[in-house]
């Protein structure tokens, strides 16, 4: 580096071998020096490049312009104009990827001579204005800005001053000010090279013929009828496969500051591309802002909760609404619009409806974090709508999901009903397509949030349109690696499910049929009940409780009524004596939590809740040993075996209640007193692992750990201890008195759906007992009462192992139908770009040379989609020539006939 700083030996011109030669440039290959003369003459064709000049002791900065030389626009290059009108105070600014350059320009004057803008533009320089321009851009660097900012999301800012400073790092030298302008051009330039690809210049009517998305990169892999679907497609007998995948989601850091206004920065593209058309959209918003949105049924959802009260301070869009493609992460036509407040169901409305115009498949799979409730009344909603936005949904086939991520969140029966594991029909997607976009396009709401309406429309067009073009081209690779995984665990599903049938077969064969039937009616009617909902949890406190409370009634009414004591029965007996367990459970763990040097208040109100604890337990122990006389000698000769400790020791949370679970055989005790014990035991086991799951459900989301998120996190987590003390002194007592069947509870258990232990992954994931089944069989003691049993929980598995294995193979067909429709949508838009290439499509166009442009440019786009389409083809075949093998071998019964 420092060596050539130097003139490195070199003392004659390169060109002439003239002597002491004094020129070098920056930007050529090589360091050799030139004259003046020659210099001037090489650069004839290189304009814009950087020059240095030796002084005698090193190197300094010189401009071509400095040396005499002039651009000629209009002529060759090297020919000189007989009229040149020279640009503005003969003081043209260039903004190259060299630098920014101050240049002698001279446009043509001549009889003939286009305009000046259209000089600029046949030199492949765009100009700042389109009337007497001072500034103009080369097309390479306002290519080059055009990929960085796709690539790294740097900003224009960066990128101007970037070369700024490489035309001078300094700041001694004035470089005039062209930021405005670069802004402008790069805008005007994204805008151009959109309607270049989608085909509008080829187009006799003109880029005013525009139609609403018709700029928008299409998915390939998804189903276009009179694209890439078969002609009898609407009767073929697996309809599913031509269903169209959506998914809807929010963004709350796109958002934009109350800049400007649409007046003064209008859209270059109002509704071309991916932005649904901003009048209507904000017009259909205006006449419907008195709408209120009801509130979410399911779990507290924010996006539901929250959508009219969040804070648009300053803020002209809090974010943006969008619609996906929900298989293949593709932004859809008119599928994205501002948000004004929250994620309002009249914006996603409106949204929904707006990109559905485009299509007419039938069946549609739309996933929605909040699906349950935004569905409810969407038919309702649509009737505010223009007609030209209605579905018929009579005629559609249309099926509401929660992506998987998300499902955790709801409740249990959103779980199951709005599911992608359990419906047919959906292979193996996941809905979570917007989510794993936002990473891409999160990084330039920096840079947009500062802009006007119209340019961050524009902006944000345009990188989406580069956001599904880069999935486009990468579709050969990502189709061939989802195959690649689905191909192996299909087999391995089909092979688990027939494993567990046939060992299920025998003893549990009706139960199995009987599940197979219903699951199978559910597949075909949504409607029908679903099998894979758990069923009602009717064994609480509260019913058994209330049933005990009817026997007493009951026995009043029939005079069997064998009453000890007035106020006291002995379902009121026993269920007093687990409340004062749960209370010595509480007292012990308060007082363990006391500090040591407690203040007097602490002690004073402990002391209280001590005593009255205790006048409850002599209370309550005088009347169990009316029904329980025994127990007094049973104390005597408990309290003498433990060397007589005075009772006054004793604090009430030691006390032995002595329930008759915990007397077992060595004293006499009533049966029906056992059999109330048993079921307030058993029910108490699954109040505390409904507790169990309640709790570990919550979860916390949002940014930032605050002190009110601490707090929350430890009152989750007490409750969980509590409801897991709970539950192992019920099933202690369960196994002690009557050796049930209900399980033990390990630290390991206590996890949500989602926790993974140590070793496990996704794929192997087990979800831990406490959510799958009660945690017993049927029970000797309770056969009316408990779950259809231990068969139940089998059938439970194999209905789920075989929705696993279903969705695997529908899985596959998907993959293999997209695969046949990407290759039909490349050679359709082949054949659309050599119709447009037709010489009769531009017989109206006059110059030649502009003809053989479009021609060029036609035929050029026709030879890359079918590049595209024969490079995917040939990575494909041998993957699915053993997709083909794989099917011959599985069961024809468990193949793809699900309709």
């Amino acid at each position: 580096m420092i060596r050539l700083e130097g003139r490195v030996s070199m003392r004659l011109c390169l060109e002439c071998d003239g002597p002491n030669p004094e020129y070098k440039c920056q930007d050529c290959f090589g360091s050799e020096l030139h004259c003046s003369t020659c210099i001037l003459s090489v650069h004839a064709h290189h304009p814009l490049h950087r020059l240095q000049k030796w002084n005698g002791q090193y190197f300094e900065r010189i401009s071509l312009k400095a040396l005499g030389l002039r651009i000629q626009l209009g002529h060759i290059t090297g020919r000189q104009c007989v009229n040149p009108h020279r640009a503005f105070n003969d003081d043209f600014v260039i903004i190259d990827i060299f630098g920014i350059h101050e240049v002698s320009l001279d446009f043509c004057g001549c009889a003939i001579a286009e305009s000046r803008m259209q000089q600029l533009l046949r030199m492949s320089l765009f100009p700042s204005t389109t009337s007497d321009p001072k500034t103009a851009a080369t097309f390479r660097v306002l290519e080059q800005y055009h990929l960085l900012s796709f690539e790294s999301k740097i900003s224009a800012y960066e990128f101007y001053h970037g070369l700024r400073r490489m035309s001078d790092n300094t700041s001694l030298l004035l470089i005039k000010d062209r930021y405005k302008s670069f802004m402008r051009m790069i805008r005007e330039w994204r805008h151009l090279k959109m309607l270049k690809r989608s085909g509008r210049g080829h187009d006799p009517k003109g880029v005013e013929a525009t139609a609403q998305g018709e700029c928008a990169v299409l998915c390939p892999a998804c189903p276009h009828p009179g694209k890439n679907l078969p002609d009898n497609w609407k009767d073929a007998p697996r309809r599913w496969l031509y269903g169209l995948f959506l998914a809807i989601d929010a963004n709350f850091r796109l958002k934009r500051k109350a800049v400007s206004n649409d007046s003064v920065d209008p859209s270059l593209s109002s509704g071309w591309a991916y932005f649904v058309e901003d009048e209507a959209y904000k017009g259909f918003l205006d006449s419907n802002s008195d709408n209120t949105q009801e509130k979410s049924t399911c779990s507290s959802h924010n996006a539901v909760n929250m959508a009219d009260t969040k804070s648009n301070c300053g803020l002209a869009a809090t974010g943006l609404g969008t619609v996906d493609c929900a298989r293949h992460n593709m932004k859809r036509p008119n599928a994205v619009g501002d948000l004004q407040k929250g994620e309002r169901y009249v914006n996603m409305d409106y949204l929904f409806f707006s990109t559905l115009r485009h299509t007419v498949i039938d069946t549609l799979n739309v996933s929605y974090d909040i699906a349950c409730q935004w569905h409810k009344k969407l038919w309702h909603r649509m009737s505010t709508f223009p007609v030209s936005m209605h579905l018929l949904p009579t005629f559609k086939t249309i099926s509401f999901f929660i992506p998987k991520f998300h499902l955790p969140a709801h409740i249990e029966e959103c779980q199951t009903s709005f599911s992608f594991n359990f419906k047919s029909g959906v292979g193996r997607t996941d809905g979570e397509a917007p989510e794993r976009g936002w990473a891409n396009i999160n990084p330039v709401a920096s840079s947009t949030k500062e802009m006007g309406p119209g340019a961050r429309r524009d902006t944000l067009d345009d990188y989406f349109g580069d956001s599904n073009w880069k999935k486009v081209v990468k579709l050969g690779h990502t189709m061939l690696h989802k195959m690649k995984d689905a191909l192996p665990e299909r087999q391995d599903h089909h092979e688990a499910l027939d494993d567990l049938e046939e060992g299920l077969r025998g003893e549990y064969s009706a139960a199995l049929a009987q599940w197979r039937e219903q699951v199978e009616a559910w597949e075909r009617d949504p409607a029908k009940p679903n099998p894979f909902e758990r069923r009602a949890e009717t064994v609480t406190m509260a019913s058994v409780r209330l049933e005990l409370a009817r026997d007493d009634q009951n026995d009043i009414q029939t005079g069997t009524c064998l009453v000890l004591h007035e106020d006291c029965t002995p379902s009121v007996l026993i269920s007093t004596s687990l409340e004062l367990e749960e209370q010595q459970r509480r007292m012990k763990a308060d007082r363990a939590g006391l500090r040591v040097h407690a203040t007097d208040n602490q002690e004073g109100k402990m002391l209280q809740r001590n005593n009255t604890l205790q006048r409850r337990i002599d209370t309550w122990t005088k009347l169990q040993e009316l029904y329980m006389p025994s127990l007094a000698a049973l104390r005597v000769s408990e309290s003498s075996v433990s060397g007589g400790i005075a009772t006054a020791v004793a604090t009430p949370e030691t006390v032995k209640l002595w329930l008759p679970s915990q007397i077992g055989k060595t004293a006499p005790c009533d049966t029906r007193l056992q059999t109330i014990e048993w079921k307030l035991q058993y029910a108490q086991a699954h109040d505390a692992l409904r507790s169990l799951r309640s709790n570990l459900h919550r979860n916390l989301r949002g940014q930032g750990a605050n002190t009110r998120a601490r707090n929350t996190l430890k009152a989750v987590e007490a409750r969980l201890e509590a409801a897991a003390s709970t539950y192992e002194r019920a099933h202690k007592a369960l196994v002690i008195g009557w050796h049930s069947s209900l399980r033990p509870l390990n630290r390991a258990d206590i996890r949500s759906m989602t926790d993974l232990l140590w070793g496990e992954s996704e794929g192997t994931r087990k979800l831990s007992w406490i959510w799958n089944m009660r945690g017993a069989a049927p029970d000797e003691m309770d056969k009316d009462n408990a779950l259809e049993g231990e068969y139940f929980f089998f059938v439970l598995e194999a209905s789920s192992l075989r929705a696993r294995a279903m969705r695997w193979a529908e899985e596959v067909e998907l993959l293999k139908e997209e695969m046949r429709r990407i290759l039909q949508f490349f050679e359709w838009d082949a054949q659309c770009w050599d119709e447009r290439g037709l010489e009769d499509a531009l017989h109206d166009v006059d110059d030649d040379d502009e003809r053989e442009g479009l021609i060029a440019y036609a035929k050029r786009q026709a030879s890359l989609c079918r590049r595209l389409a024969e490079s995917f083809r040939t990575s494909w075949t041998d993957t699915l020539a053993l997709a083909d093998i794989f099917n011959h071998s599985l069961v024809t019964q468990q193949d793809m006939d699900i309709d």
